[in-house]
């Protein structure tokens, strides 16, 4: 057993506690990750916060990045030692994991957002009391996560480890929903609905992807400049235009595909709205729980539709590489808004980036 610093979510919308746990050995299929640094994602603060109603308290935490300390007897595709990513787990074994897509596995739920192992058992103690710790497969809030080993992805050591960690899931569910999920042909226009770190990898990948207009939508101008830099041809500001009259009159005839990254009602109608016939839209940003949005199936019945993409419809174990290396080669810049801060800070971490906005990633460090 290890001793490790988590960072506990006990009670709805208040602060992150650092308070001192026990990780168990390592089963046949997990492994033991010495956490360098982990991401903040807006999903971690919901559920702290309970817009997304997962069991409380928790040991949040899923953009991970560390050292393998030790792996179980059945893990053989990382070794003591080895740079890693944190992902979601799966199981392997379904027809939708055999696909290519673990994160529509059968048992993502019980995997991913139970907090706890498939067999009800969590891997973190507090005076040998359980205390959920295998959110994501990871709960990465922590100086040590015991990790699912289909969460584990190794990458090169020459890297920078404490950087990428928001490659698991920021990075893989913007980049993929454009490449994986949308497949824009080059000259196609797209519209990026809420340009955090999920909308800024969207602008990337639109323009890898070749789209001769990547539109940009956001009432903050800091991150609408960021947009610009980062490869968006045009800017909305919506809290100032009529969103979709900018978007037809960019276009001439609507967009062709559009990437709603933000969660807000209000922005997921925009994003059928603006679309030309055909179009399709993603949904990837997390609405408030139970929330119905009316469509015009006017507008719909012409060739266009919405849905909902998890995790950029990749599969982690390669998908993860692949963006690592597009960021060595210099075609993926996240590093250009990303801000440190020491573990001890998470709260103020939380607060710069999910209360005042003036951050965009911003990435723990386990030590100082």
């Amino acid at each position: 057993m290890v001793q490790a610093t988590a960072a506990v979510a006990r009670e709805a919308g208040a602060d992150f506690v650092l308070e001192p746990v026990d990780v168990d050995e390592p089963r046949a299929d997990e492994v033991l990750v010495r956490i360098v640094a982990s991401g903040i994602c807006h999903t971690d603060v919901a559920i702290r916060n309970q817009d997304v109603k997962l069991p409380l308290p928790q040991v949040l935490g899923h953009e991970g990045s560390g050292i393998v300390e030790a792996v179980g007897s059945a893990v053989n595709h990382v070794s003591v030692g080895d740079h890693v990513v944190l992902s979601g787990d799966s199981c392997g074994h379904c027809r939708h994991c055999h696909e290519g897509l673990p994160t529509y596995c059968d048992d993502f739920v019980e995997r991913n957002l139970s907090g706890a192992r498939l067999d009800g058992s969590s891997p973190l103690k507090q005076n040998g009391v359980e205390l959920l710790g295998r959110f994501n497969g990871q709960s990465s809030f922590a100086t040590y996560s015991l990790a699912a080993s289909r969460s584990v992805i190794r990458i090169d050591k020459d890297l920078p480890l404490e950087l990428m960690g928001p490659l698991g899931c920021g990075l893989t569910t913007g980049l993929g929903t454009v490449v994986n999920a949308m497949k824009p042909p080059a000259g196609s226009s797209i519209v990026v609905f809420g340009v955090g770190t999920v909308g800024l990898a969207a602008i990337m990948g639109a323009r890898l992807a070749g789209c001769a207009q990547i539109i940009a939508v956001d009432p903050k101008p800091a991150r609408l400049a960021m947009a610009e830099e980062l490869g968006a041809t045009h800017c909305i500001d919506a809290a100032k235009e009529d969103v979709v009259a900018r978007v037809v009159e960019i276009t001439k005839r609507g967009a062709d595909f559009s990437v709603e990254c933000s969660g807000v009602p209000v922005a997921v109608r925009q994003a059928v709205d603006c679309l030309g016939r055909p179009g399709w839209a993603a949904q990837v940003g997390a609405t408030p729980g139970g929330i119905e949005i009316p469509f015009s199936m006017d507008h719909m019945g012409f060739g266009r539709g919405i849905k909902g993409v998890v995790l950029g419809d990749a599969a982690p174990q390669t998908f993860v590489p692949y963006l690592a290396t597009l960021y060595r080669d210099g075609r993926l810049p996240f590093d250009r808004f990303v801000k440190y801060y020491d573990f001890a800070d998470i709260n103020q971490a939380v607060h710069d980036s999910a209360i005042t906005g003036e951050v965009i990633k911003p990435i723990l460090l386990m030590e100082s």
